[in-house]
Formats: structure tokens, sequence, C-alpha cells
């Protein structure tokens, strides 16, 4: 049985990657069957996350006892087909074939031209001078803002090196800062171009999702707050930024278009872009925003490495990260250039173009009080199961518990239900959203009876009174997810709303405002048959919760193993919680979590001189 029916037989392919390979046996009938798996493969590929296909390691895809080709053959087949582009091969590179093979991975085209592109102007941004400004001038700030500078303070080096880099990566988990590092440096860099009397500096701030951005603004405005508190110029602090966007926003969507307004022919108004949970940023998206930073313009990349890539295809962040180091390093020039303000620190030479681009902050934890997080999530970062397991049988983490074994969350926890109910009584809106972000009902699942989908439906029969057939669409409570992004309404992906009636008795669909974020209360609202693509919101998957935070978190994970699971969908869920944890599930899934990793096929990192 050949590859390709195999694949076909055993439903591993969708439609869609069937169908792409018939057209191509439609359009050369004598096309070789392994060259046809290969190219549905190849589109499966950009479904589950990768940039390509791997014909060395076609497991990584598709777990199966298959007839699979031997590797170097399969390669040779790719390269020898009409379809199949080769970097060393202008002619057919020059046909436009749907397929590129370069450096041991099959492409479909867009996606190698997206990570073509995204090397080449990562390498542009990073290539370019910051403003001959100096530091003298801004050396009393800096040693205001960062007292223990000399003596190995991270988020200090992050600061320093953002006045000599123009593409900066700043990098930790949970309560390491980042946010308070980025609105020192904007508060130096102002100070900066004011003392070289530059015009004032235009900068954005932005994230992958509307909640996402809300959340970092919000962070600025404390960590702005604070910095009045200890004395900071208020006329600096005035003239950082107060609200972010997604980045959708900021590039300007087009309707009816995959293209924005802003790319390399109209490139961004701004000379800083700052952007943050780097990690949840596709190959396209990313691709799209370096195009579009002007030259000689300032790109600064926040994201914590242990998180989910990103949903679509790419994990760019990783690749950045293999090619800029591991955070410690500092070119000699670097070195010699910010010792006034770091001291004596450290140098080596550049291995890749991007090296010593990368500050990676210590970890602080600085969650509520109450939560001791940080020895668990140590734990699940380093893979080590035994020790996780220990932490979370032993109870010794305050805030942090185990239900062992528990599969179902509404009856070891009665009282979450209790919680969504008291939603409904709520006269307003801001308040039942406020309270709806108490708590969440997290899984690592969709499917199944411990999947986000399964749980909704339960919660939403038990809180509509519906024992019998579908609940209504609308009642009042029901927690609402949005799915896709609406410039027209100004909701995004990942927003949560809140079905309530007003004064006359119509149920409407409630929102913060996504100008101000929660820490206004600023809501909207919407008629419930007029919202984009949404669904329940009282379970999600770590997934969409990626960007979010909530007060106390319940983590749901399957019975029994799955692909899915991860070290990283681990380290991911139970990091989404600010005061109180509860891990539910049996020690043997968590085991095969801690040993998988959500590993991606790209060779962006190879692109950006990465070792291998």
């Amino acid at each position: 049985m050949s590859l390709l029916r195999a694949l076909q037989q055993a439903g591993l392919l969708r439609t869609l990657d069937d169908a792409l390979a018939n057209t191509l046996r439609r359009l050369d009938p004598s096309t070789r069957d392994d060259v046809l798996a290969a190219t549905a493969l190849a589109s499966l590929a950009i479904a589950q996350g990768h940039a390509g296909f791997d014909p060395a390691q076609p497991r990584l895809l598709v777990d199966a006892d298959l007839p699979w080709p031997d590797a170097d053959a399969w390669l040779q087949q790719l390269a020898a087909s009409r379809f199949v582009a080769t970097p060393a091969s202008p002619i057919v590179e020059a046909m436009a074939a749907p397929l590129v093979l370069e450096h041991g991975l099959l492409y479909l085209r867009r996606y190698r031209e997206y990570e073509r592109r995204l090397a080449l102007q990562l390498r542009r941004i990073a290539s370019q001078p910051m403003p001959e400004t100096g530091i003298e001038p801004i050396a009393p700030l800096f040693a205001s803002l960062f007292p223990d500078a000399v003596d190995g303070d991270h988020q200090a080096r992050a600061a320093a090196l953002a006045l000599r880099r123009t593409l900066l990566l700043i990098t930790g988990g949970p309560g390491t800062g980042k946010t308070t590092t980025i609105a020192r440096v904007l508060a130096l860099r102002i100070a900066q171009a004011r003392h070289a009397g530059s015009t004032p500096l235009r900068i954005a701030l932005a994230a992958p999702t509307g909640r996402a951005a809300d959340r970092m603004a919000e962070s600025l405005r404390r960590a702005v707050a604070q910095l009045a508190a200890d004395g900071i110029d208020q006329a600096l602090l005035d003239a950082l930024p107060a609200q972010a966007s997604t980045l959708h926003r900021l590039l300007g969507t087009i309707p009816e278009s995959p293209r924005f307004r802003h790319g390399k022919d109209n490139p961004l108004p701004f000379d800083i872009v700052v952007v943050d949970e780097a990690s949840m940023v596709d190959l396209p998206l990313m691709c799209k925003l370096v195009d579009a930073v002007a030259d000689g313009a300032q790109l600064l990349l926040l994201g914590d490495p242990d998180q989910l890539p990103s949903v679509e295809a790419g994990d760019v962040l990783a690749a950045i990260l293999a090619a800029a180091g591991d955070g410690d390093a500092m070119s000699e020039d670097d070195g010699a250039a910010l010792r006034p303000l770091l001291g004596d620190v450290a140098v080596d030479a550049a291995a890749s173009a991007l090296y010593g681009h990368r500050v990676h902050l210590q970890r602080g934890w600085r969650q509520d009080a109450s939560l001791d997080l940080a020895p668990l999530a140590d734990a699940v970062r380093n893979d080590d199961a035994g020790e996780a397991l220990l932490l979370l049988r032993g109870g010794a983490l305050s805030n942090v518990h185990f239900h062992e074994d528990a599969e179902d969350p509404l009856q070891a926890r009665p009282d979450l239900l209790a919680h969504f109910r008291a939603l409904a009584t709520h006269a307003d809106p801001a308040q039942a959203l406020q309270q709806a972000n108490r708590v969440r009902l997290l899984t690592a699942v969709r499917e199944g009876p411990q999947g986000a989908r399964g749980l909704n439906v339960r919660i939403e029969a038990a809180l509509s009174g519906r024992r019998i057939g579908s609940p209504p669409a609308w009642f009042p409570g029901r927690l609402l997810l949005i799915t896709e992004n609406s410039y027209r309404h100004g909701l995004f992906n990942g927003d949560v709303g809140i079905c309530l009636a007003d004064a006359d008795g119509t149920p409407l669909a409630w929102f913060f405002d996504n100008g101000r974020g929660e820490g206004g209360n600023g809501v909207r609202a919407f008629h419930p048959a007029a919202l984009p693509a949404h669904e329940s919101a009282f379970a999600m998957t770590v997934h969409k919760a990626q960007g979010s935070e909530f007060d106390e978190v319940w983590l749901q994970l399957p019975r029994a193993d799955s692909r899915v699971l991860s070290r990283e969908l681990l380290y991911t869920g139970l990091t989404r919680a600010r005061s109180a944890l509860h891990v539910a599930g049996s020690a043997e899934v968590i085991v095969a979590a801690l040993s998988r990793h959500a590993r991606r096929v790209s060779g962006l990192a190879w692109r950006l001189g990465a070792p291998e």
C-alpha cells in the first residue's frame, strides 16, 4: 500500500491536505506517490503549527506505523520533482513551484517565504545603529532607576542594552519584571532623546490579543505609578504611552484582505515598537510586523520562553532565542560602552548576527504573596516530574492544591457552579466581568469529558435550568469567548464577555471597553446576534487562556494521555493563576506531559545563524 493511501485510510489527512496532493496528481499523473504524500504532509504540518515538513522525522507530525520511505531517498525524489523548488535551482524557482525543499525541510512556498523574509528583516533591524546620543547625560537617571546595576541586576542589563540595540529580546517568567523593565527603558530612551534635542519619541505598545494588550497597558500603568512614587521626573512619565493595541490594529487591517496598511513600503510611524507575549505571535504575523518596522526604529520583544508557542504556524520566539544566546551574552563593544552604567561585565565574541540581543530576567515570581507557585513552576519547567508530583502531593505550597485522579471539576469543586451562577445576579456588567475573571476553569483539551466543549455544555445546562434538549443560546450569566478578531466591533480573539439583561429585560452581551481595559469601568453592550464568532467561556483551553491571568485557576487534565499535553502546556496553565491554583488529574498523565515538549519544525533558527 502506498504511503498516501495509508494516510488516507487512517484518516490522518484533512480534506485540504488530500485535495492539494490530488491537484498535483491531476497536473502531472506521473508524479510519484511519495512526493504526493509529502505534499499532503507539508500542508498538514502548517495546521499542526509547524513551518514545514521534515521527511527525516515524519513521526513528529504523524505518530503512526506507516510505510515511511527512507529519508534520503525521499529527499531525492522531492528534489527531482517539477513541483518542488530548491534555492540552488533558479530555473525551478522561476517556475513558482508550490513547494520548496531547503535545508532538509519541505515547505509550502508561502511559509518558506515568510521564514526567509522574517530572517532578513530581523537581521536588518538588528544591524541598524542607535542614534549617537551618548549615555553620559542619562547616567544619573539610570543609577536612580537601577541602584543595583553594578551587582549583576539583569533588569539593569536589559535597560542598558536597550540604549545600544535596535533589536532586543527581554525574556522571563511571570513576576520577573518584564513590564517594569520596559517602563524604565522607555523613560531612559525619552530622557536620552530630550538631552539630544531630538523630536519626541513615538512609541507603540502591542500584543497578539486584545486581552494581552489590556494586561500590558495595565501593568505599564502600575509600573509608571511606582516610578512616580519613587520620585522619577513626572514629565518623563507623562510621555510614556498609556494604551496598547493588538498587533492587527497596530499594522492596520484591510477588510477582506490578508494584507495590512503598514508594511515594507508603508512603515509604521513609530520610533519604538514594544511587543508583549511574543511567544504567541505566529510566523506570518511576525513576518508582517518586522516588515513594517521602519529603518532605524527599535523593536523590543517581551516573552516567556517556557510558554506554549503560537496557535498558528511557527515557533518564532524559540528560533530567535536560539540565535540570540542564553540571555547572559554581551559583546565586547557593548561591554565597553556600558561600563559606566553596569561596571565590568563578562563579554564574549558574537556567535551569530543576533547574539547578545537578548536578556533573560531572573525569576522573581512575584505573584500574590499567598501563592507559593515558584517551586512547582520550576519543577515543570525543568521536566522534573518526580519533584512536581512530590510538591503537589505534599501540600506544603501555599494555595496550590492537587486533586489527584479527579475527573469532574463540577463534582470535585461544587462551588464552581455557585460562582458561575452568581454572575447573573450582578446588576453592573463591569462588576460581573470583574467577578468572572476571578475564577476560571482551564482544560488541556477541547473535546471529551474533561475538555472545554463538554464542560461548557454541562455548565450551560446546569445554569439555564434546561435538562432536556439544548440550553437557550442566551441566558443571564452566560460567559462568552470571542474567537475571531472583529475590528468593526472592536472585539478580538480571546475577549471575554457576559450576557446580562438590560433594564428592559433585553439580553445583551457586555464586554470591557478595549480602549480602557479593566482599570476603568468602561463596558460596551452588543446584541448577541450581532457578535462575531464566539463560544462559551466557563471552561477554556489553556491555549485560549494564554495572555490572560485569573485570581484562581482550576487546571483540569484529561483522563488519558494526549499528544497535545506537554511541559509547555502545563507550565502555561499553572502560571495563569495569581492567587490560587488547583491541579486535577492523574500522576500518569502529569508524568507523560512532562516527558513531551511542544516541538515545532522550523528553519528560522538556522536562517538566523543559530548553532546546529
